[in-house]
């Protein structure tokens, strides 16, 4: 039995809205005939709303950054979106309930064979804009150069064109963009895994503690992993591990 709290933190206007991030073409992989997102994300966010007993909203946003930056402002009451310190300062995450690679492509011909061959001066590392992998590279890139690009297009452009020395990204969608990139190689390992989680403001304590419980008890009874199945996704993103 759900709390009348945590009914009135998540769903406050009698509707769970659930802020999803489009930008993410492996936890939203379609739409629905009436327009709704579809994938692993959107059925997340379904699926707490069903347990609440209220209908979803889907509240589409282009951007993760975009999404982050309206935490608390009355326009989403749950928020599906990566896991990142900085974002974490406005919202209450759970822990991930998946998780993607994030590495580098470099393009033909480059030295480079190694992620720790990356972070040397005179490199510059194209990059989307406050993507969730950018956060970390913010925090962590001490002498490369971060190029940064408003969208994974606009990013590819800057790297080519530029002649950039490294593209960062999530492995799936980089394995994508080697076919356009004759010769081009995608670096073994990762510099850091994208946590896909769930996040509601953080005044919302007793909605925060139960998105929790939910998560890790979707993990745990294989609801997250059919969800995968469900999708096509399997192999491009993995079940987070229990918190």
């Amino acid at each position: 039995m759900v709390s009348p709290q945590v009914i009135k933190e998540l769903a406050p206007h009698g509707v769970l809205r659930a802020a999803i991030n489009m930008g993410n073409f492996l936890l939203v992989t379609g739409r629905s005939p009436n327009g709704d997102p579809t994938g692993c994300s959107p059925d997340m966010a379904f699926a707490i709303a069903a347990t609440l007993g209220v209908p979803v909203k889907y509240i589409p946003y282009a951007k993760p950054g975009e999404l982050a930056d309206d935490a608390g402002q009355d326009k989403w009451d749950i928020g599906l979106i990566g896991a990142e310190p900085q974002r974490a300062m406005k919202i209450d995450f759970t822990a991930a309930y998946v998780e993607i690679e994030a590495t580098y492509l470099v393009p033909a011909g480059s030295p480079i064979k190694s992620i720790a061959e990356v972070d040397v001066a005179g490199n510059r590392i194209a990059v989307t804009a406050r993507a969730a992998y950018d956060l970390w590279l913010e925090r962590n890139i001490k002498h490369a150069t971060l190029i940064r690009g408003n969208s994974q297009a606009e990013t590819i452009k800057l790297f080519t064109e530029q002649k950039l020395e490294v593209l960062a990204g999530l492995r799936p969608g980089l394995i994508g963009d080697l076919e356009k990139m004759p010769g081009a190689r995608i670096l073994d390992g990762q510099f850091s895994a994208v946590q896909q989680a769930i996040g509601t403001a953080k005044t919302n304590t007793a909605g925060a503690a139960y998105l929790k419980e939910f998560v890790e008890a979707a993990k745990k009874s294989g609801i997250v992993a059919s969800l995968l199945e469900k999708h096509g996704t399997v192999g491009r993103l993995s079940v987070a591990p229990p918190a």
